[in-house]
């Protein structure tokens, strides 16, 4: 069976307050953790009112607080806008509090705004390498202690102190340190590549209809995994869509359209990933225009929307059409004004949607 877990932007309407949207998603992770979600990942932007977290630690620090079982994960801390060495220790700390139900998610920042506000000049991959440069620093610093390191960014110096009490310590909880988690959300991305290479855990955005894009996410993997001699293994691969359940069919178009899913798409994902280029990627027929690109349409061909025996049928589709990925995570919206209709659809996925999906993943797969 496909595991299931939850992705949070956090997305909240402009007009939220943030305490108030805080709050939504504490209440958000304790409801998922009653349910039974396996992990939930929070994001982490600066510049953009749909998405008002800068500190994803922040929120994870208070919901191990409110939940019991679920893993909760930061996806992803942008790696260009943090110290390595600074939030090597930040995420060592989070995981002692955490005592095993911490992930680190990373990502390479793609909003151009946060690229200005830092003045990041991202050209040739400026982001990319950073993002891998921090990653090589905080995970030697974990594994290897404190050591001299010049890199093309950042620095570190080994601690070296008469003083027995002085000196590098603080060593995350997980050994040697917590799941790191990378997302990408183009075909063939080098984030994928690394996942592959280090066997870290490969997300896949995945905003195209077409599954043989989102295939060729894996592909890039498997590519990475060559690299060093690993063997790739399915299960790791998470992949995100949006879900919404009914009763009915009819029903869960209404919910999902009419809802804040459907406003945050249309005010907000829809023009961004238009404005960035990445219409093609949201086409089935890449000769359509972009006018077509309807929220009926991301409703018919995108999302997966319908009663359980739609939703599963969707996410066996894609199964199928990947040939096998680990885990489903969903996209949860702020659920303010239709809190019964979203916790129905929670409902209805984990009682009915997910025990019809008990796929096995390919015997090469598992190996």
């Amino acid at each position: 069976m496909h595991k299931l877990g939850a992705f949070l932007m956090p997305s909240h309407p402009p007009e939220r307050e943030i305490a108030d949207g805080q709050i939504l998603d504490l209440k958000e992770l304790a409801r998922l953790d009653s349910f039974g979600f396996e992990e939930a990942w929070i994001g982490e932007h600066f510049t953009s009112s749909w998405e008002p977290c800068p500190a994803p630690d922040l929120l994870i620090a208070q919901a191990l607080l409110r939940t019991s079982k679920i893993r909760l994960g930061s996806l992803g801390h942008l790696l260009p806008y943090h110290h390595p060495i600074e939030l090597a220790h930040r995420v060592a700390y989070l995981d002692h509090m955490a005592k095993g139900r911490y992930a680190l998610g990373v990502g390479i920042s793609a909003l151009p705004t946060d690229h200005q506000l830092f003045d990041l000049d991202t050209t040739g991959g400026r982001n990319r390498r950073m993002t891998f440069e921090a990653l090589e620093i905080m995970t030697r610093l974990w594994t290897r202690g404190s050591s001299t390191f010049q890199g093309e960014f950042w620095n570190t110096g080994r601690t070296e102190s008469a003083f027995a009490t002085l000196g590098f310590h603080l060593t995350p909880y997980q050994q040697p340190h917590p799941p790191i988690a990378i997302a990408a959300l183009t075909p063939g991305s080098e984030n994928h590549k690394l996942a592959g290479e280090k066997g870290y855990l490969p997300v896949s955005l995945s905003i195209s209809p077409n599954a043989a894009i989102t295939a060729k996410h894996w592909s890039a993997v498997e590519e990475g995994a060559a690299r060093t001699g690993r063997i790739a293994d399915r299960a790791d691969w998470r992949i995100i869509r949006d879900v919404y359940v009914a009763p009915t069919d009819r029903e869960a178009r209404e919910c999902a359209i009419d809802g804040m899913m459907g406003r945050c798409w249309r005010e907000f994902l829809l023009p961004l990933y238009l404005g960035l280029g990445l219409g093609p990627m949201l086409k089935r027929d890449p000769a359509m225009p972009d006018e077509a690109i309807t929220l009926d349409y991301l409703c018919n061909e995108l999302w997966f929307v319908g009663s359980p025996k739609t939703v599963a049928e969707r996410i066996h589709q894609l199964d199928m059409e990947v040939n096998g990925f680990g885990s489903l995570l969903i996209v949860s919206y702020d659920a303010k004004n239709e809190g019964a209709a979203w916790e129905r659809s929670l409902q209805l996925l984990t009682s009915e949607v997910m025990p019809r999906c008990s796929i096995e993943l390919p015997v090469a797969a598992r190996l």
